[in-house]
């Protein structure tokens, strides 16, 4: 009895003693906060601090030097998630994780981004070029700085890389393929519903919305009759989830409706959550052109410069334009073409990948026809460090022609000064070439002018009634949107019911735009709420507590609603059905129907409306039957995923949406990994309201400034400021989140000072 005793205390102490050699390592990788660190890189003593929340603070005498000890703090702080981006717009993923993510860098690789990001950086500006050697410095002497590697690397059994100025360029790529890749896929899937079911249908899917809320007020009317299903049109049983109305919030208002001279933005990019988060706290301090510099907002780990902020005389800030920036051109059959092969390392062996390129660029195959893409991520002016020149300039008039030329995805952006002047305009990488198409051009109308960025972009500064506002729908008037056209514009429930609270008030200050971006009322589910209702009386034997739940859903997105639960499902389940038959054909050949998914809504309401026959397949015959079955598949499945209640009442929409931001490792590590996690949030939000939320989706930051009035402005994040599980700053900052309250957006009291040096002369 004795051996077995001493096989447990022998597998507990050896237990005791790897737990604390992994806490020691852990706790090893701390980064260096303060104290001294030398450096041959920098031309004058630079200070990095950090504040209660870890902002970083930085103070230098320079741009270029402010720049390295950015790259320096992002190191510290974020360097797994810097190493992900790269690695995910290169195509190497799969050197750390295996053939799981093949899949995603052949598509990676389809762009060829690595090759791009080598001739973007030779041919960018050499202060730009300077700026990127200085960052890139600062990186690899934080690295060379650390005492041990940071613990996702020792888990991937992966050696900590040495950043180039290349790497930072591929960052932005990641950010073409977040913003723009699902304009990429939306091209060629109604590419192919034409080609399988007629323009008609194309017509019928990318019908105006209800919702339009244009700067202008203009409107797109148009009589669009229901096209008829082929008769072997199968209504498949097939997973097609609902893309969420994916995008950003951001709204201004003039001098003339705050109570200072200065106008305020408020700014709500929505964008994947995760731990770490993906923005970065920063405030840079330098001198440029003999001018005192002084930026706050948030930084994109891997690039330098601030993203989103403000200098104290102007503030910017951005949302997802969907201008239309591809084309696919369906190319002739003698078109030549050629055929590189690019090795793909993975730990689970190598694997070849072909890529067929033409003159018009990288080439897919779909039932036997090619089609080049023309992208503006491919062009030479997709990427650049323009956006630093907002540093210095003070007035909204100045900011204007920068940032339609910066070298980033096309945005919405929003500028305001401390003058009082506010305006928007589309920033970033447009194509110069006229005429935007839905679908493949052939290879005659490809336009020589792809090669060239829009000079000549739309600008609304200053409105009489002093009120600009954003939301990823069409902004731009019906007369700009035939040179501009329809990328992916989202249904513009957002947009409108962000543009009517602004028309609520004719005085706003920073809470009032906090309330604005927390607003859950179900504008856009009151049609289906009262679909679902009339479907439920309709049955009256049936579901008698499910239909009281949705006669008291609240109106909301609300935490505490069933109803809205209910509806919410239930609109998922119909969508799905109606549109299967086209997505299954498309789905089919390889092509993406998901995408389009986005634009439906008004269609599937005249499919409601009018009800045909034609779409209707078996077992139903006819749409109440149809409807019915769709709200109990609805509830199976809530109840296969949540329990069955009888009262319903775990169904409430706070606990079916709940937010639950998670660290990519957390599943992979037995007990400790939950720990690396945010605490999971009752939802209060969704898809088409201004409080955007799903699970893992949401407002990645909230940013309400008046330049002129920096004490008073706030930037809320969802997460801490470091990557690291150990640091003070790993959840700082989430709670405000979470619960709503302001955070301040200039740094606070610092709680730490990092000297950087310049390494004596030899």
């Amino acid at each position: 009895m004795k051996w077995p005793l001493r096989i447990i205390l022998t597998v507990l102490l050896l237990s005791v003693v790897l737990s604390g050699a992994a806490w020691l390592t852990l706790y090893g990788s701390l980064p260096q906060l303060d104290g001294q660190v030398h450096s041959g890189a920098i031309q004058a003593p630079v200070s990095l601090s950090r504040d209660v929340l870890g902002q970083a603070v930085i103070k230098a005498e320079s741009r270029t030097d402010a720049a390295y000890a950015l790259g320096f703090a992002h190191a510290q702080d974020r360097l797994f998630q810097m190493d992900l981006q790269r690695r995910s717009a290169a195509g190497r993923l799969s050197e750390w994780v295996g053939d799981a993510a093949l899949a995603m860098d052949k598509r990676a690789r389809f762009h060829q981004f690595e090759q791009r990001a080598m001739a973007t950086v030779k041919g960018l500006p050499d202060w730009q070029q300077q700026l990127l050697v200085q960052y890139a410095q600062g990186v690899n002497d934080a690295i060379a700085a650390m005492t041990t590697k940071p613990f996702e690397y020792w888990l991937l059994g992966a050696q900590v890389p040495h950043w180039q100025p290349l790497d930072s360029v591929l960052v932005a790529y990641s950010m073409y393929m977040d913003l723009q890749h699902n304009q990429v896929l939306r091209d060629l899937a109604l590419t192919r519903v034409a080609r399988h079911f007629g323009p008609q249908m194309v017509d019928f899917l990318l019908q105006p919305s209800p919702y339009q809320a244009a700067l202008d007020g203009s409107e797109q009317a148009q009589s669009v009759d229901i096209p008829s299903l082929p008769p072997g049109a199968q209504m498949t049983a097939m997973v097609l989830s609902e893309p969420p109305d994916i995008g950003s919030n951001n709204w201004a208002v003039t001098g003339a409706r705050t109570n200072s001279d200065s106008a305020m933005l408020a700014n709500d990019m929505h964008l994947g959550l995760r731990v770490p988060l993906i923005w970065y706290r920063t405030q840079l301090n330098y001198r440029q052109q003999e001018q005192p510099v002084s930026l706050t907002g948030v930084s994109l780990p891997g690039m330098p410069g601030i993203v989103v902020g403000t200098n104290g005389y102007i503030a910017w800030g951005f949302t997802n334009s969907n201008l239309d920036n591809t084309d696919w051109v369906l190319l002739d059959e003698d078109t030549q073409t050629t055929v590189v092969e690019e090795e793909i390392i993975s730990t689970e062996g190598s694997h070849r990948f072909a890529i067929e390129l033409s003159d018009a660029g990288p080439v897919k195959s779909v039932q036997g026809s090619r089609y080049a893409l023309r992208w503006t991520a491919h062009m030479p002016y997709a990427v650049d460090l323009d956006i630093v020149q907002l540093d210095t300039l003070q007035r909204v008039e100045d900011a204007i022609p920068v940032v339609q030329q910066m070298g980033i995805p096309v945005q919405n952006a929003l500028l305001v000064d401390a003058s009082g002047n506010a305006a928007w305009t589309p920033g970033g990488a447009v194509t110069a070439r006229p005429l935007p198409s839905d679908q493949a051009i052939d290879s005659d109308q490809l336009s020589p002018l792809w090669v060239h960025q829009e000079t000549d972009l739309p600008v609304v500064l200053n409105p009489e009634h002093g009120r600009l506002w954003t939301a990823n729908a069409r902004v731009i008037s019906t007369a700009d949107l035939a040179r501009f056209g329809d990328g992916g514009y989202a249904v513009g429930a957002r947009a409108s019911q962000i543009r009517d609270r602004l028309f609520e008030a004719e005085q706003f200050d920073e809470q009032r735009f906090y309330a604005i971006q927390l607003d859950n009322e179900a504008r856009f589910m009151r049609y289906w709420h009262s679909v679902l209702l009339d479907v439920l009386e309709q049955s009256p034997d049936k579901h008698d507590v499910a239909r009281q739940q949705v006669m008291d859903w609240q109106g909301c997105a609300c935490a505490d609603s069933v109803g809205y639960t209910l509806v919410r499902r239930f609109r998922a389940n119909v969508i799905a059905a109606l549109m299967s038959p086209l997505a299954s054909t498309v789905n089919a050949e390889g092509v993406s129907f998901r995408p389009l998914m986005r634009h439906v809504e008004p269609a599937v309401r005249q499919l409601l409306q009018q009800r045909p026959e034609d779409w209707l397949r078996l077992p139903q015959t006819d749409w109440q039957g149809f409807l019915l079955a769709k709200f109990e598949q609805a509830m199976n499945e809530l109840q296969a995923q949540h329990g069955n209640d009888p009262t319903l009442n775990n169904l409430r929409w706070g606990t079916v949406n709940a937010l639950a931001i998670t660290h990519p490792f957390a599943a992979q590590i037995p007990w400790l990994g939950e720990h690396l996690n945010m605490p999971v949030v009752d939802s209060f939000g969704d898809s088409f309201v201004p409080a955007v939320q799903a699970p893992t989706f949401g407002a990645s930051q909230r940013l309400f400034v008046r330049p002129g009035d920096l004490d008073k402005a706030i930037l809320v994040l969802p997460g801490g400021q470091s990557g690291h599980p150990l640091s003070d700053f790993y959840r700082a900052g989430f709670d405000d989140f979470a619960r709503h309250q302001s955070t301040p957006l200039l740094p606070q009291d610092i709680q730490h000072t990092l000297r950087l040096i310049p390494q004596p002369a030899n």
